[in-house]
C-alpha cells in the first residue's frame, strides 16, 4: 500500500510539473509576442508623420472641374474627404502620388503632419516608394 501511495504522488508532482513547464512556455511565448508589437508600434509612430518639407515636395495643382492631373488619371471625386467641402473652380489641391486620391491642400497637409497614410485608403504616403493599401510606412525619404 505504501508503494501505491508512493507512485501515486510521483505521478502527481510529474503531471504538476510537466503543466507548469508548458504554462512557462506558453506565457513566455505570449510576452515575447507583446514585447515584438509593442516594439514595432513604438517605431511605427515615430516615424509615421511627414515634415513640412516633404509634404510640400508632393504634387499640387488648381482645381478645375473634370481636369485631368496627370496622363492617366483624373480627380477621383468632388469632394475633400478631410473638410468633406467640394472643389471648387481654383482651389489649391494636393494629389497624392501613391494612391491618386486628390484634397484640398491646407487639409491633407494638416492630416500629413500627424499621420503619412492617405485619409481615404490609408495608403502609405511617401515621396519615392510606392506602398500598398494597408502597408506601414516606416522610411520617408
Amino acid at each position: 500500500m505504501l508503494l501505491e501511495i508512493v507512485t501515486a504522488v510521483v505521478l502527481l508532482l510529474v503531471a504538476i510539473a510537466i503543466l507548469v513547464i508548458i504554462h512557462v512556455c506558453v506565457a513566455t511565448r505570449t510576452l515575447g509576442m507583446t514585447r515584438e508589437s509593442i516594439g514595432s508600434s513604438t517605431v511605427v509612430q515615430r516615424s509615421s508623420t511627414m515634415s513640412k518639407d516633404d509634404i510640400n515636395k508632393l504634387p499640387w495643382y488648381d482645381y478645375k472641374p473634370d481636369q485631368e492631373i496627370d496622363d492617366d488619371s483624373k480627380v477621383k471625386s468632388m469632394e475633400c474627404a478631410v473638410c468633406l467641402d467640394v472643389f471648387k473652380n481654383g482651389d489649391r489641391c494636393r494629389l497624392l502620388p501613391s494612391c491618386k486620391h486628390s484634397f484640398h491642400a491646407n487639409c491633407v497637409d494638416s492630416w500629413l503632419i500627424k499621420t503619412a497614410t492617405c485619409p481615404i485608403c490609408r495608403t502609405c504616403v511617401d515621396l519615392g516608394k510606392s506602398c500598398g493599401a494597408g502597408d506601414i510606412c516606416l522610411e520617408l525619404t
